[in-house]
């Protein structure tokens, strides 16, 4: 016969578990933003990916913006992460600067750089890992599954003022990992083949442990319970080795959201950080009022979440919110979204920069531009140069959001 616990111990045993995980969730001010990117350092001529972020990290040190650049898993990756942002027009001139003077640091180390979820030819076998315990603990630990993550994502921070109203816009966030995926998409290439997917990124790092949609927790004790248990067994060193598509991040008292493939254009990544930050807003909101905010089956939320890594924003998606009985385009949940968003976006002060949504889905995502350049000589080289020649592009305008 399976005891049950009185509900004061259960609740002394979560609070216990929540006092170990320590949480800075009301540090900040709320919806605040930060994004961190995964650039390419490319060979200017043959486009290959080259192993010189120590070449470009020596390069700048002393530099006032030297400690926004970092290093990652492999020596091809340079990482770009922005300060907080209060609105999404500060996203735009941060990720500008910081896009910008990557671009010229690597031009005079003779090299270029590109924002795509995967190079399009490159092999895994011909990188080098960076010299981090960090990382060779990870080869040592993962060895084959973390030896070919030659991928490059988007992460967006968004903060929240309590812990248990972060673990349920978390769950709230569920349904909205496919149109985020297909926003982002951004890898139709693998190994110098085009895969019929749109983002093989995601293919790529679903084989790491603790990825892929998070479960539902009841609040935060509960989150912290099974980070501590896994902890406390050795699996894990700490709650930033689950690589879930999203997650909480007690340091920085943020949600961070990660499904999304690194992002070529620019005005791209605002847009999709303006929605992000409106959507957070949106379900912390329904949380305070004490509205239910839906969830669904993971089953659900991991089908949809497949078809938009397959067709991108032609994903023929399922409708959760209404439960039709017929699939509907992706485009179409966006767009819906989108209307519901505004009027937070514009409390927000990033009303311009969220309508780089319907931009987005006039032009097609990253992997419908590389498709339209492979198809038009069958030449992947150029593919990686229009990424490269996209991602260094900047707009003319990029001072901080006055609104």
């Amino acid at each position: 016969m399976k005891q049950v616990l009185p509900e004061s111990i259960t609740g002394l045993a979560g609070v216990l578990a929540a006092s170990v995980l320590d949480h800075n969730f009301g540090a900040s001010d709320p919806y605040t933003l930060g994004v961190e990117e995964e650039y390419m350092l490319l060979d200017p001529t043959s486009l290959d990916l080259v192993q010189h972020i120590e070449t470009v990290l020596d390069a700048i040190q002393g530099d006032e913006l030297a400690h926004r650049l970092n290093s990652e898993l492999m020596q091809s990756v340079l990482e770009i992460a922005t300060p907080v942002c209060q609105t999404a027009g500060d996203v735009m001139h941060e990720l500008a600067t910081l896009r910008g003077y990557v671009r010229d640091v690597a031009r005079d180390q003779g090299l270029r750089v590109g924002s795509a979820g995967t190079h399009p030819f490159s092999l895994f076998e011909r990188q080098r890992i960076t010299a981090k315990d960090r990382y060779h603990a990870l080869i040592d630990q993962l060895q084959y599954v973390a030896r070919r993550e030659l991928i490059f994502g988007m992460h967006i921070h968004v903060a929240v003022d309590d812990p248990d109203k972060a673990i349920q816009v978390v769950n709230g966030l569920l349904p909205h990992l496919a149109p985020l995926l297909a926003l982002s998409a951004s890898s139709p290439f693998w190994r110098g083949e085009p895969t019929g997917l749109a983002s093989s990124r995601q293919i790529v790092f679903s084989a790491f442990p603790r990825s892929g949609p998070p479960p539902r927790f009841r609040d935060y004790a509960d989150y912290a319970s099974v980070v501590g248990q896994l902890e406390r067994t050795g699996c894990i060193a700490d709650y930033t080795h689950i690589w879930w598509d999203i997650r909480p991040h007690p340091k920085w008292g943020t949600i961070e959201v990660r499904i999304c493939d690194a992002v070529t254009r620019i005005e791209d990544a605002v847009a999709i950080a303006a929605y992000c930050q409106a959507l957070v807003k949106q379900l912390s909101e329904r949380y305070d009022a004490g509205e239910e905010i839906p969830t669904h089956h993971r089953i659900l939320t991991s089908e949809n979440k497949w078809l938009a890594a397959r067709y991108g924003l032609e994903a023929p998606v399922m409708d959760l919110d209404t439960g039709r009985r017929i699939r509907v385009p992706v485009s179409k949940l966006l767009r819906r979204t989108l209307r519901e968003l505004e009027p937070h976006a514009r409390e927000l002060g990033s009303e311009r920069e969220l309508e780089g949504i319907e931009d987005l889905l006039a032009r097609g995502n990253s992997a419908t531009g590389q498709l339209r350049v492979f198809n038009a000589n069958r030449d992947i080289v150029e593919v990686v140069r229009a990424i490269a020649d996209a991602t260094e592009a900047l707009p003319a305008h990029t001072g901080p959001s006055t609104g």
